[in-house]
């Protein structure tokens, strides 16, 4: 995927639009502070409750095939409305409260990410996956002083066709086209738990994809853990060696993640 090399500053970082908007002012005066240093955040979000919740008031059936939401014209009409609209200017004005400097975008912009059809697209609908990124927009955008906000909505290789596009995946491709080797995903949790022989719950500071899956199995990780840790590994693809899943509530949580690495679980190949 990416022969490119970033900067060694830039990191991408993904979160869901509901961790977002529960996130405390200090989580944003901690990105402005590393960004200051050099440390440029390339952020990409989701939006999954928001969107099912203005498709129930607009009365949109929706429904998920594989944890993939299926998606036809009008359900992505309303996709695009809530991620790249609504979502993507809140986290905006967020960074520029917090005294930093934001563009928000969609993939649409700039043809930012191309998409092709999913596998299954005859199940799920206008799904797609990344098939390209232009890094060389996000490089410039981040060179000119602005912390990019990116909305997965994809392009088709002619530009006329929209794509709905996991988060997670988009990601992925997002940090592995910049040649960037770690993702900080952020979330509500402090990162994998396991429960300890006396009934206590110890986070993991490293685990495999492999080990994640034994985990699944046996039941050490349960519940509403799954699709996170699933969607944490969705984003270790082409050149992104590990994710680290964090607790945005936690203090000085993005600076523990990229300088010393302190916090959180690392999920590595």
């Amino acid at each position: 995927m990416g022969n490119h090399k970033a900067e060694p500053s830039a990191y991408v970082m993904k979160c869901g639009g509901s961790t977002l908007a529960a996130l405390p002012d200090r989580f944003f005066e901690d990105m402005k502070n590393l960004a200051e240093e050099g440390y440029t955040p390339v952020i990409v979000h989701g939006g999954g409750p928001a969107i099912s919740d203005t498709l129930g008031k607009l009365g949109i059936e929706t429904e998920f095939v594989g944890g993939l939401r299926k998606t036809n014209e009008a359900v992505l009409d309303v996709v695009e409305m809530v991620l790249a609209g609504k979502i993507n200017k809140e986290i905006v004005r967020r960074i520029q409260l917090s005294g930093a400097q934001a563009a928000g975008l969609s993939g649409v912009d700039g043809r930012l990410i191309q998409a092709v059809p999913v596998a299954n697209a005859h199940e799920i609908g206008l799904v797609g996956d990344v098939s390209h990124v232009n890094a060389e927009l996000i490089r410039g955008i981040v060179n000119l002083g602005y912390i990019p906000v990116i909305a997965p909505i994809g392009l088709g290789e002619d530009g006329g066709q929209r794509y709905n596009i996991n988060a997670d995946t988009a990601a992925g491709a997002v940090a592995s086209y910049l040649g960037v080797p770690r993702l900080v995903v952020v979330t509500d949790v402090p990162g994998i738990l396991k429960v300890q022989e006396d009934g206590s719950k110890k986070v993991l500071p490293v685990v495999t994809v492999a080990e994640i899956e034994a985990m699944i199995a046996s039941g050490d990780i349960y519940g509403g853990m799954i699709p996170k840790v699933r969607a944490a590994i969705q984003c270790i693809q082409g050149d992104v060696q590990e994710v680290v899943i964090v607790d945005g509530s936690e203090p000085e949580v993005l600076s523990k993640a990229i300088k010393t690495g302190s916090v959180g679980t690392r999920i590595i190949r």
